[in-house]
């Protein structure tokens, strides 16, 4: 039994009505659909008439007529009688070639709310930036947080530990590896998902889409995620495994791909004293834990990367804006902004030693800025000390506790 996932369905809610073309993305299989449905069911509940929704899945064989733009906009103009507003509805649009085409023509001549889901960024690009520049806005879906995955324990009369943050930082958050009990599975079925996001969303019909270079390199990246970006390092790990040469901007061409494809969030570095975000992005995080260990043989839980991982895309499906901070004197694991007010968050894996305590807390030193600063650990004890604020990172995921931002 799946759960309703609230926060996003409410991120959604205020553009029910609006004229805007709401694009629900995300990595495949990350629930975008079960969003989707969620939206169709409150809008019912609501008193709209089930007649006035139109729901198209794209992947469903029902479906399997619809090849091109002119089968797509047949099929809705079929099911629209009356002059009524209609909800439409489309999963995976970006099967159908020239949608765009399809949404704007909608957009012009019907009254309607359109709603469409896609696993590529592209879909976003192209034509459809060109026919609909302004009338669309989007909304990443992403795998289970923590918070979600307790949920998901109790609808489906699970026991829940809060000792499952281990196999969360292991294992991740797609809904459906939770079918699965023994690691074996979990590592097959992460890998046979992975395969198909490269087939079905980098590779496409692209004949000279080398997969076996793409699926190295962007694995090592994936299992390196968090630490600062190298393209020679990429370069010189091909290289040594493969006794093969690749370039410089074959890394970037393929790291442009992971991130279209949702596989993982860039991140910029903030000039905190300038007070300003620098251009390029100095580090990746993967958009799930289980896409690092698809490639690995376990995780070493001290590594402070695969926590911080997991506090970036908690951040991030909250709706911050994320920075790595750079000071004078080296740097601030994250810099989260919202509503124009920001904190400064370091992240790491117990403060067990009077030495690490001084290393996390004193990476403050050099900043300011009067804005909340915090350290996060799995520490159970409250450490807080001169003005910094510490949070136990299950308190933070299970929204316990939060941070506060100036």
């Amino acid at each position: 039994m799946f759960i309703k996932r609230e926060d996003y369905v409410d991120t959604i809610r205020p553009f029910y009505e609006t004229d805007l073309i709401k694009v629900i993305t995300g990595i495949r299989r990350s629930g975008k659909s079960i969003v989707l449905q969620e939206i169709r069911d409150e809008l019912i509940e609501n008193g709209i008439d089930g007649n006035q929704i139109i729901f198209i899945n794209l992947e469903d064989f029902e479906y399997e007529f619809i090849k091109t733009a002119s089968d797509l906009n047949k099929e809705i103009k079929n099911r629209i009688i009356n002059e009524k507003k209609y909800y439409i509805f489309i999963d995976e649009v970006q099967a159908v070639q020239n949608f765009e085409k399809v949404l704007a023509s909608l957009r012009a001549t019907v009254k309607c709310s359109i709603f469409v889901t896609g696993s590529n960024s592209t879909l976003l690009s192209g034509e459809l930036a060109s026919l609909l520049t302004g009338r669309t806005v989007e909304f990443e879906i992403m795998p289970f947080s923590f918070s979600e995955v307790k949920e998901y324990f109790r609808v489906n009369n699970r026991e829940f530990s809060e000792d499952f943050i281990f196999d969360y930082i292991k294992w991740g958050g797609f809904p459906l590896r939770f079918d699965f009990y023994r690691e074996q599975d979990i590592r097959r079925y992460l890998s046979s998902l992975y395969d198909g996001i490269i087939k079905k969303d980098i590779v496409g019909k692209s004949s000279r889409f080398d997969k076996k270079t793409f699926t190295d390199i962007s694995l090592y990246i994936l299992a390196n995620a968090g630490k600062e970006f190298s393209s020679e390092n990429v370069i010189n790990y091909y290289k040594t495994h493969n006794k093969k040469s690749i370039t410089r901007q074959t890394v970037y061409n393929y790291l442009e791909k992971m991130q279209k494809a949702y596989l993982v969030h860039g991140v910029k570095k903030f000039n905190i004293a300038g007070k300003e975000a620098l251009k390029t992005s100095e580090k990746y995080y993967a958009v799930d834990m289980g896409l690092r260990i698809i490639n690995t043989n376990s995780v070493n839980f001290e590594d402070t990367f695969f926590l911080e991982n997991v506090i970036f895309n908690e951040l991030f499906s909250r709706g911050y804006t994320i920075y790595t901070g750079k000071t004078y004197k080296g740097e601030i694991d994250f810099v989260a902004i919202k509503d124009g007010k920001k904190c400064f968050i370091q992240v790491c894996y117990l403060l067990a030693s009077e030495e690490t305590i001084l290393r996390e807390f004193g990476a403050f030193k050099p900043i300011s800025d009067a804005s909340p600063k915090y350290v996060m650990s799995l520490d159970k004890v409250d450490m807080s000390r001169d003005g910094i604020g510490h949070i136990n990172i299950v308190d933070f995921l299970l929204k316990r506790k939060d941070i506060a931002l100036t």
